[in-house]
């Protein structure tokens, strides 16, 4: 069983007690605090520190400051960020590159960052991804109609950030080898 914390008032759950102690002292390093304890748990792009910074009422002069010298020792790499979220969410969650590339642009990661995080993705890996993606989901889908399967299948692939051409591609190949006729599959209107 967790430990539940207990709430004061005036409290967030995004706040702590080392950095209502610091408040009124010094801003940066208050600021400093705030960064590292998000640090912790989990790797943070620049905005998103940014954005938890301007939230806490950091003076944006101190953020700034404080941000880049984060960035100036390694604490903060967008560029190895956007590369380990590629890598984790498309090989843990079967995501496509219009996807990822989506999810990063709501982390506030440079489009230039993105596009070669996601350009390290060959479309023989995202194909072949989107087929063990199918494989998994073909067995729910055994006794529906073929339209129904395809829809299934193919809007799965859709909603994981898959093209048309690629998740068209795949779904007749899935069904052609379980037996199911893939004829009318290219202009089934997806």
């Amino acid at each position: 069983m967790a430990a539940r914390r207990t709430e004061w008032p005036g409290d967030s759950p995004d706040s702590s007690r080392a950095e209502k102690e610091l408040s009124p002292k010094d801003p940066a390093e208050r600021a400093r605090a705030i960064c590292l304890r998000l640090l912790t748990g989990t790797p943070r792009t620049r905005k998103q520190l940014a954005d938890a910074l301007h939230k806490r009422e950091i003076p944006s002069e101190v953020a700034e400051e404080v941000l880049s010298r984060f960035e100036d020792v390694g604490l903060i790499n967008d560029a190895a960020f956007a590369d380990a979220w590629v890598e984790s969410r498309h090989h843990g969650r079967g995501l496509a590159r219009r996807a990822l590339a989506r999810e990063l642009r709501t982390k506030g990661v440079d489009s230039e960052l993105i596009d070669e995080a996601v350009g390290r993705l060959d479309s023989d890996q995202e194909e072949a991804t989107a087929r063990e993606l199918v494989a998994r989901k073909l067995r729910s889908t055994r006794g529906l109609d073929r339209d129904r399967r395809l829809r299934r299948l193919a809007g799965m692939l859709a909603r994981k950030g898959y093209s048309e051409g690629i998740a068209l591609r795949v779904v007749r190949r899935a069904l052609e080898e379980e037996g199911e006729d893939g004829e009318g599959l290219d202009d089934a209107g997806f």
